[in-house]
């Protein structure tokens, strides 16, 4: 069952990065459109069922626009998705080096022609997905330092962002997930009958080679 619990977070924690690094394309819409919640309420099964909504009412070219609008526009767009500017107000800051210091000491490296910077959302979640695995201390220590500090003045800025529409349900299920990793995370939380478990029933590792 931990094994389980290890590969359906890896999974959703892929799932956040690649609908944060760039516009979902149809084959991802029909993938969310397709998955079936546990019957059993809670905040996850809702925050699942309300991400299944927007994908299934989402119209291609109006979230690519709506994409635009968010992460991209003309200077910047209307949400910042990166660590530095949430914690100091400034892009570049000390978060990102201490981001790069801790990935050089995890043994990740930079790939060739990305260009953002490494405290994007997308990047962080990535890594969480492939340390999911590892020690739960060392799971622990890079949730804690670079994630929960931000995660929910970033969600915030999508719920009140004008152009925001099928990301809204993205930042609510991003706030519900992460929240549930915060309470795996806090400092007294080691025991397995205090991990939450995460309601859903047929999520897949989503093909990252088709986005």
């Amino acid at each position: 069952m931990e094994n389980q619990q290890q590969t359906l977070r890896a999974e959703i924690y892929f799932l956040l990065s690649t609908l944060y690094r760039k516009c979902p394309d149809q084959e991802l819409l029909d993938f969310l459109s397709d998955i079936e919640t546990e019957d059993a309420p809670s905040d996850m099964q809702r925050a699942w069922q309300g991400l299944i909504e927007a994908a299934q009412n989402a119209k291609l070219d109006a979230l690519e626009d709506e994409y635009q609008d968010l992460f991209i526009g003309i200077g910047r767009g209307e949400v910042v998705p990166f660590a530095s500017w949430h914690r100091t107000g400034s892009l570049m800051e000390k978060p990102l080096a201490d981001i790069r210091h801790d990935l050089e000491r995890l043994g990740f490296q930079r790939e060739e022609g990305v260009k953002e910077p490494e405290d994007h959302i997308a990047a962080l979640c990535e890594v969480m997905a492939l340390i999911s695995s590892e020690d739960e201390k060392r799971q622990q220590a890079f949730f804690n330092h670079h994630i929960a500090a931000w995660f929910e003045k970033l969600v915030e800025q999508i719920k009140q962002a004008e152009h925001a529409n099928f990301y809204r349900a993205v930042a609510q299920f991003t706030t519900t997930y992460l929240s549930l990793e915060q309470v795996r995370f806090s400092e007294n939380t080691y025991s397995n009958k205090n991990k939450r478990k995460i309601d859903v029933k047929n999520v897949t590792e989503y093909d990252q080679s088709q986005q």
